[in-house]
């Protein structure tokens, strides 16, 4: 099981100390007020930031760079103070999305933004997919449903056919305000925009499979699974990670979705479910505020460090 570390002020001073020369440039990590440390509204999963922090502060520190979390509302944040502004854990950015989307807009103009404000307004809504469908990739068949009522739920059964669906919110993560339905259950009341799914039981047996890249590299994969009797595979439901090394395959299937965009994004972490016939399907394309398991890719603080650098022109 996954244990909280230590707080990452802490390990921010420690990975200075051990560094001669002065960290000159300092690198935003935007999160939010639910994972921030000491926040009296931090979420149970809020270790995940302190995760990502711990890799990404040393590895920072020796290309003279530091790294400081920093919420996106945060009205006294000096965005122009930073040389450069990665999107980390806003894991409540789903219930205020324009408010968010105009103040990613806004810290683009003061410094530079990874990803950017452009692929992230395109990301946030999970219509996106519809885009990367077109383009090639092999998605689960999926119904839009911009309003839910009982005939339209209803009436996704037959669309979809298959009696057990999920339904997810089109903007949203984590799996919040997520549920799954079989034929003839009850349909709760739903405030959101929702897509649908046939719920696919290799969830449960295989697991969910994320790669992720860095500049568009391959950094590492994992399998996530979720605890007995659920299907949710998010920590904060108890899944667990365990790293694998992808068939080239695989891989393949997961590094064409990261070529189909129009520019490489910092970070890209990819979503895929195996189908019956061994092809893997694309669940999301995660470019705004994806976790991106640095205990499992263990390189993954001084790939991004080295990404930042590329990109800023500091001399490595």
């Amino acid at each position: 099981m996954k244990t909280k570390p230590a707080d990452c002020q802490t390990w921010a001073l420690d990975a200075t100390a051990r560094h001669a020369k002065p960290l000159a440039m300092k690198i935003a990590y935007i999160a939010s007020r639910v994972t921030l440390p000491g926040s009296p509204v931090r979420r149970s999963d809020a270790f995940e930031h302190d995760y990502m922090m711990r890799s990404l502060v040393p590895a920072f520190a020796e290309k003279g760079m530091s790294v400081i979390d920093v919420a996106w509302d945060d009205p006294d944040a000096d965005w122009g103070s930073f040389s450069a502004a990665i999107i980390g854990t806003t894991w409540d950015y789903w219930d205020r999305i324009d408010e968010f989307l105009n103040t990613l807009e806004a810290i683009g103009k003061h410094t530079r933004l990874f990803n950017s404000a452009d692929m992230v307004r395109w990301n946030s809504r999970k219509t996106y997919l519809k885009d990367l469908e077109a383009k090639g990739a092999n998605l689960i068949p999926t119904l839009w449903l911009d309003k839910v009522t009982s005939d339209t739920a209803s009436g996704a059964f037959d669309v979809l056919g298959s009696d057990d669906l999920v339904f997810k919110r089109q903007i949203g993560a984590g799996a919040r305000d997520q549920f799954r339905l079989k034929r003839g259950e009850t349909i709760p009341a739903v405030a959101h925009p929702m897509m649908v799914q046939p719920f696919l039981n290799m969830i449960q047996t295989e697991g969910e499979i994320s790669f992720i890249f860095i500049d568009g590299q391959f950094s590492h994969a994992l399998i996530k699974r979720a605890a007995d009797g659920d299907y949710r595979i998010q920590s904060e439901y108890g899944g667990q990670e365990e790293p694998i090394v992808p068939s080239s395959r695989d891989l393949a299937s997961a590094q064409a979705i990261i070529g189909t965009l129009d520019q490489t994004p910092l970070y890209g972490r990819v979503d895929m479910l195996r189908a019956e016939d061994g092809q893997l399907l694309l669940m999301e394309l995660e470019l705004i505020e994806p976790y991106l398991y640095p205990i499992e890719g263990p390189e993954l603080g001084k790939r991004m460090a080295a990404a930042i650098a590329r990109q800023i022109r500091i001399e490595a």
